[in-house]
């Protein structure tokens, strides 16, 4: 039995930073030398990233003015991660409702129908916790079954697919909610460490909810979910890891990740399309997690992928930055407002990555019901419409 993504919905929040004057906070911050500003203004450039969005306005302010962070010349002290678990408590259910407000604009049950709520994040965690909160501000049935996928990082939006997934199969009456929330950027870290500069280069704030049931939507265009495939790529896992230090969260976030990646990816595609008798020449479209820019070439270079058919990716890499949970859910969304008729039957590959180093795929199908057919009182009428 199939189980059916119905509708996304997307949110950031309200403040939007140009990449460059994000990269010039970071070199302001920790003082960096005429070198080191044009190393890090060299890796911003290349990043493919535009803009991102944080729930901190600082990024776009001089010291002197920040809201968030310390106004001392050093910035010290430091926010602690009681501060910052403060902040992800304050911003981050705004963010999940306007997620949800815009995945549910265009449904068609009720609020009280849904049966399961799923809820996701990797940069904050408190109790009673934000999938309480959802429950209480959505008025939704106190009898709700929830889950709550923490601390996953960038991937873990396929394993809640998957939980959304096996409820679906089981129960014909189910309609799952699915809501990814990350705030980012609280977790900035002030060093001249390659991999936090990395990581600070890259990531944004940003939240997507998903819509599931067990039957196929019949008013509008949804994605059935075919099959799921993962691996591991055990010696990468102390090059993509995360920490909660005194001071935030830590990314370790290694330049070898994309040749990982790209001495995987070939065995994992392989894998997934055994498992349902597909061949690569049978994919149309493709959701890939854009967790940089040199991660969408290697994939591209290995499965010899057209960048066309990947600008998706790109797309919300260019707009967002990586938001780890919630991206390529923006990926999907944005594929799932193109869909025309022509697109029914069609299939979508589907990777994300994350600490392990884990390496997730999954097949989805187009279902694009026919329209009804216009009915005319009469030729005259037909005529003219036509």
């Amino acid at each position: 039995m199939a189980t059916y993504i119905s509708s996304i919905g997307i949110a950031n929040p309200e403040y939007s930073f140009p990449q460059m004057e994000i990269a010039a906070f970071m070199a302001n911050a920790v003082n960096m030398n005429a070198e080191e500003r044009k190393r890090l203004f060299a890796l911003y450039k290349a990043s493919g990233i535009t803009k991102r969005y944080s729930v901190i306005p600082d990024f776009g302010k001089e010291k002197g003015s920040y809201t968030f962070f310390p106004n001392t010349a050093d910035m010290e002290p430091f926010p602690s991660v009681s501060e910052r678990m403060k902040l992800f408590e304050k911003k981050a259910l705004p963010l999940a409702l306007d997620a949800i407000d815009d995945c549910l604009k265009d449904s068609s049950f009720d609020k009280k129908d849904i049966t399961h709520l799923i809820t996701v994040s990797c940069t904050g965690m408190y109790a009673p916790g934000i999938d309480l909160e959802i429950v209480d501000r959505l008025q939704l049935k106190k009898n709700i079954e929830r889950t709550c996928i923490n601390y996953m990082g960038c991937y873990a939006a396929f394993n809640a697919l998957k939980v959304a997934n096996a409820i679906c199969s089981a129960r014909t009456d189910a309609k799952v909610l699915v809501v990814c929330v990350e705030l980012c950027t609280i977790h900035y870290q002030k060093n001249k460490n390659w991999d936090h500069l990395l990581s600070n280069a890259i990531f944004g704030d940003g939240a997507a909810a998903v819509m599931m049931q067990g039957n196929k939507p019949a008013a509008q265009p949804s994605l059935s979910l075919e099959s799921f495939f993962c691996d591991i790529a055990i010696e990468g896992r102390n090059d993509m890891a995360w920490h909660i230090s005194d001071f935030g969260f830590e990314m370790t976030l290694s330049s070898y990740i994309p040749d990982m990646i790209k001495g995987g990816i070939k065995k994992l595609t392989k894998n997934l399309l055994n498992n349902i008798q597909l061949d690569p020449q049978d994919i149309d479209l493709y959701a890939i997690h854009p967790g940089g820019k040199r991660i969408l070439e290697v994939i591209e270079e290995e499965l010899q992928l057209p960048k066309e058919k990947n600008k998706y990716a790109y797309e919300v890499l260019k707009n967002y930055g990586n938001m780890s949970s919630p991206t390529v859910l923006f990926v999907l969304y944005y594929i799932l407002k193109a869909l025309k008729q022509e697109d029914h039957q069609k299939n979508i590959l589907g990777f994300a990555f994350g600490p392990g180093l884990t390496l997730e795929s999954m097949l989805l199908k187009v279902n694009c019901p026919e329209k009804p057919e216009k009915k005319f009182a009469s030729a005259e009428e037909k005529e003219i419409a036509l």
